[in-house]
C-alpha cells in the first residue's frame, strides 16, 4: 500500500510549567500554530482528530471552540501514548479516501498546578474492584511507575539488564536535550547522577521517569500534492502499523519481554517497503528509560535481550551509530504523549533540528506506546515522496 499523505504543519506551544491555561487553551494554540506553520488558515481545516488525554480534558467540542464549520471528519482517538501515530494514520486514510483535505491532529494536557509537585499530576488509579481483579491494586500496582517497574524487573531477570544500562538511556536523552533550546531539562547529567537519584519504584529511579508538562502539540496532515505547495518542506507518511498485545496477569504472558512494537514495527516497515537497517533516525516513546530499551529490541535495532549493551555502547547518543530521541525525548525535553516523538520526527525530517540535526535523515521511525506496554503505534516518515 502507498499513501499520498504528508505532514505539512507543526505547532508546539510553550511547554512545561506554564500555568493559568486549560488543556483546551493549549489545544487551540497548538492548532493555530500548526496551521500558520503550514501557511494555512483555520478555515482551510476540514478534519479534526483529538486525543482527549487521561482526563478527557479536550473533546469534540474543540471544533466549536476553533470556530470550525461543516467539518468533514471529526473524532476523538484514544490509544493513550499510541494515539499520535493512530491519528496520523487515520488522517492519512481519510485524505486517501477523499473524506477530507486538511486534517488537524492534536494532543493537549495541563496536569501541572502551581505550588503542587509534579508527582501529584497523575495520581494512582483508585478503582472499586472485587475478587482477583483487585489483587494488582492490593499489591501496590496503582500507577504507571509501579507497573513499569514490574516489566523492567522481569527484563532484568531474563536478560541481565542493569540499572546502569537504563541510566545510559537517560544520559543520552539529556545529551540530546542540551542541544535543544526548547527542552525543559538541559542541565548536564552523568551516569552517577542517575544512580544517585532517588528510587521511585524499584528498579526505576527518578531519572528513569519522564517529565510532566503543560502544553500541546498539533500536526496538519494533507495530501502530498497540496503539501508541496505550502510553506514548509513536506514530511511524507510512508508507512504505519499498530500492535496491541492484550497482556494478562498470568505466568505465560510476555509482559516486560516483548511489546506491541514487535508487531507494529514490521507492519510499518513492510508498508514503507524498507528494512530496519535503512532507518536513519529513531524517535521513540520514552515514558521510562526501559521503554526506549525494549522498543529498540522489538523494532530489531538489536537482538532481544541485548538492548542494555546496545544503549550502554553510546549508539543512541549524539555521535552514535543509531541517533535516537534527538530532541531529548519525554525524559528530558517535554511530555506530550506520542506527540513528543512525532514532533521531533517532523523537525528532523525537515532538516530543521539546528545543532541537534542528524545529517542523514531520509527515513525516520516514530513509536507511540500506551498504557503499560499495552498499545503501540509506528510511523515511517520521510522528507521524500515515496517512489520518487
Amino acid at each position: 500500500m502507498t499513501t499520498r499523505a504528508a505532514i505539512a504543519g507543526l505547532g508546539i506551544t510553550e511547554m512545561g510549567k506554564v500555568y493559568g491555561r486549560s488543556a483546551t487553551d493549549f489545544a487551540v494554540d497548538a492548532i493555530s500554530r500548526a496551521a500558520a506553520d503550514a501557511g494555512l488558515s483555520l478555515a482551510d481545516i476540514d478534519g479534526l482528530y483529538v486525543n482527549p488525554g487521561i482526563k478527557n480534558d479536550t473533546d469534540l467540542r474543540l471544533q466549536s471552540t476553533l470556530g470550525m464549520r461543516n467539518t468533514r471528519v471529526l473524532a476523538t482517538i484514544q490509544g493513550f501514548g499510541s494515539s499520535a501515530g493512530q491519528m496520523v494514520q487515520m488522517a492519512a486514510m481519510a485524505i486517501e479516501a477523499g473524506m477530507a483535505e486538511v486534517v488537524a491532529c492534536v494532543y493537549a494536557d495541563a496536569p501541572l498546578t502551581e505550588g503542587k509537585r509534579a508527582g501529584a499530576a497523575y495520581p494512582g488509579q483508585a478503582r472499586a474492584m472485587k475478587g482477583v481483579g483487585s489483587l494488582p491494586f492490593a499489591a501496590g500496582l496503582k500507577a504507571a511507575p509501579e507497573r513499569y517497574a514490574v516489566a523492567t524487573r522481569r527484563h532484568m531477570h531474563a536478560y541481565g539488564t542493569t540499572s546502569e544500562q537504563l541510566g545510559a538511556v537517560a544520559v543520552a536523552a539529556r545529551q540530546w536535550a542540551q542541544l535543544n533550546p526548547a527542552a525543559q531539562m538541559r542541565e548536564p547529567m552523568t551516569l552517577e547522577d542517575h544512580q544517585s537519584s532517588r528510587m521511585i519504584a524499584d528498579p526505576l529511579r527518578l531519572l528513569d521517569c519522564c517529565l510532566v508538562s503543560n502544553g500541546a502539540v498539533a500536526v496538519i496532515v494533507t495530501s502530498a500534492e497540496r503539501a508541496a505547495t505550502l510553506a514548509q518542506p513536506p514530511v511524507h507518511v510512508w508507512g504505519w502499523g499498530q500492535g496491541h498485545p492484550g497482556y494478562v496477569n498470568r505466568r505465560d504472558s510476555e509482559f516486560g519481554l516483548v511489546t506491541g512494537a514487535a508487531q507494529s514495527g514490521p507492519e510499518a516497515l513492510k508498508m514503507a517497503g524498507v528494512g530496519v537497517d535503512e532507518i536513519d533516525v529513531r524517535e521513540l516513546y520514552d515514558c521510562f528509560t526501559f521503554t526506549t530499551l525494549v522498543t529498540l529490541e522489538d523494532y530489531g535495532f538489536c537482538a532481544k535481550g541485548e538492548g542494555g549493551e546496545f544503549v550502554a555502547s553510546g549508539a543512541i547518543a549524539p555521535g552514535g551509530s543509531h541517533p535516537t530521541n534527538t530532541g531529548g525525548g519525554e525524559l528530558s525535553s517535554f511530555y506530550m504523549w506520542g506527540m513528543t516523538p512525532l514532533s521531533e520526527a517532523v523537525i528532523q525530517a525537515r532538516g530543521q533540528g539546528g545543532e541537534r540535526q542528524v545529517p542523514q535523515h531520509d527515513l525516520v521511525m516514530v513509536s507511540g506506546n500506551g498504557g503499560v506496554l499495552d498499545f503501540h503505534s509506528t510511523l515511517i516518515l520521510s522528507p521524500h515522496q515515496k517512489g520518487k
